[in-house]
């Protein structure tokens, strides 16, 4: 009897032991199928859009400003120093970064193309939102409705804030701060001294330049208050960890020489990247990038194929290779008509300007309602009182080839086209960029293009004319950070 007992309780205490041992295998098992899914859950995305901003950030060294919260996502993730767009205007820019390819190649290279001529996309080519909500992402658009793109193709949106999606959604949010689009507020709290500030030297180094260029710096600094808030609100709704965040220019900076053209200034963008999971934090790279390999990269962390290849490449392949060359193209502007394309590598930069009979400074609305800049330096062209480098993009005609030495010129301003030193490399990257506007199927100039749009010449105005514009800006301009002050040529009061 007792053996009996013993016999039992020891098959009991191996049962007990199967069931704990069963019961430790699949707690195992869930916890590792809970890790798995972890660490395959989709990211979310925050792609933060500023409008007409070049690097002109405190975290890019540039005098005058502080952007506190910009700087910590720049610390948390990774800096790129040498980030470009596809064109230097709003609407070709983003059609270029909302499909992947370049917009002469999709057709989409004429800056704000009127409805009823847009056309709809190549085959195979869709905008991302649309293959991200395939892919099961809610696609949110926030702050600002705008997407001004130039193809018929319905981008994909389905909401105005990510916190629209369903329970465990992953999202995909395109946050575009207007602020720094002309006209520009100024900050109250914050106010920039125009003797902290550094003007390029094809700029008049005056007051009232000075104070143009501040203005713009603090503007920035009251987005960087938005950026805050956006990475705030990640924060307390602990989405930070698995976040790809995105934040870059959609062009240059809105000035002279900048937006619209293609000197750096028009086409160089910050670059920021965060991901806490995956992104390395505080690091900073010099490999020459383009906004097309943001749109490769969000697609890549989607784990989306596109139906053709992309024309950028993501930056987290581990097997991307380091470009040689940026590529970036301008061609109609509202209604003033000029085409340049350039090539860039990180030592040198070759222009071609199409229409080279036509101004830098050829009439165009928008430049004249909003560069105060603008009034003041055409005054002193007329009046003689430019120095050489500040006279040249006042001429009346383009050279139709500029080469520039990057690394010893970063303004771009001593043309190497005709210097026989240089006769390799010109032809090089010359030969390198006519290969590449074959690729992107680029139509070139018309010559119906070439002889339409507004006037070619400059100066657009009279010296009188001139003197009262600039006139005209100088409330504006010099208003005080606390006071609202109509702008000269709108309705609206900043």
């Amino acid at each position: 009897m007792q053996k009996k007992c013993v016999l039992n309780k020891s098959a009991r205490m191996v049962k007990q032991f199967v069931i704990f041992s069963c019961l430790v295998f699949v707690l195992l098992a869930c916890k590792k199928i809970k890790e798995n899914t972890k660490e395959t859950a989709k990211p979310n995305i925050v792609w933060i859009l500023l409008e007409d901003w070049s690097p002109d950030l405190s975290c890019y060294g540039t005098k005058g400003i502080h952007t506190p919260f910009t700087d910590q996502l720049a610390a948390e993730g990774v800096r790129y120093t040498n980030a470009f767009c596809t064109a230097p205007v709003c609407s070709t820019s983003r059609s270029a970064m909302i499909t992947g390819y370049h917009q002469n190649y999709i057709g989409a290279q004429m800056h704000r193309t009127v409805k009823e001529d847009k056309k709809l996309l190549p085959q195979g080519i869709t905008p991302i939102p649309v293959l991200l909500q395939k892919a099961g992402y809610h696609t949110a658009l926030m702050r600002s409705n705008k997407t001004d793109t130039n193809f018929r193709d319905a981008l994909g949106f389905q909401s105005d804030d990510w916190d629209n999606r369903k329970d465990n959604q992953p999202f995909f949010a395109q946050i575009t701060l207007t602020g720094t689009h002309r006209r520009w507020r100024r900050d109250a709290d914050n106010p920039i001294p125009i003797d902290s500030v550094e003007l390029p030297p094809y700029y008049v180094d005056t007051p009232f330049a000075r104070r143009d260029w501040a203005n713009g710096l603090e503007q920035m600094q009251l987005c960087d208050k938005e950026v805050g808030e956006i990475l705030q609100r990640l924060e307390d709704e602990n989405l930070t960890e698995n976040t790809l965040v995105i934040l870059i220019g959609d062009n240059g900076r809105c000035h002279i020489r900048g937006k619209q053209f293609l000197y750096d200034p028009g086409i160089q963008v910050p670059l920021i990247v965060r991901w806490p999971a995956k992104i390395k934090k505080g690091s900073v790279k010099k490999e020459l990038v383009q906004t097309l390999d943001i749109t490769a990269t969000i697609l890549d962390v989607a784990g989306i194929k596109p139906a053709r290849p992309l024309h950028g490449t993501s930056l987290l392949d581990q097997k991307r290779k380091e470009r040689s060359y940026i590529f970036a193209a301008r061609d109609r502007m509202g209604k003033t008509h000029d085409a340049m394309r350039t090539i860039r590598s990180k030592k040198y930069k070759l222009i071609h300007n199409l229409m080279p009979e036509r101004a830098w400074l050829q009439y165009s609305g928008y430049k004249e309602d909003n560069y105060p800049m603008l009034a003041e330096m055409s005054v002193l062209y007329l009046e003689g009182k430019l120095n050489a480098d500040q006279a040249k993009f006042f001429a009346p005609t383009k050279p139709e080839y500029e080469l520039y030495d990057i690394q010893k010129d970063p303004y771009e301003l001593q043309n190497l086209a005709d210097d026989k030193g240089y006769a390799d490399i010109k032809t090089q990257l010359l030969t390198d960029l006519e290969l590449w506007r074959k690729e992107i199927k680029d139509e070139g100039v018309t010559e119906e293009f070439r002889n339409g749009g507004l006037s070619a010449n400059y100066p657009t105005r009279t010296l009188e004319e001139w003197r009262a514009r600039y006139n005209a800006w100088k409330p504006y301009v010099n208003r005080a950070p606390d006071k609202a002050v109509s702008h000269p040529f709108s309705a609206i009061e900043q």
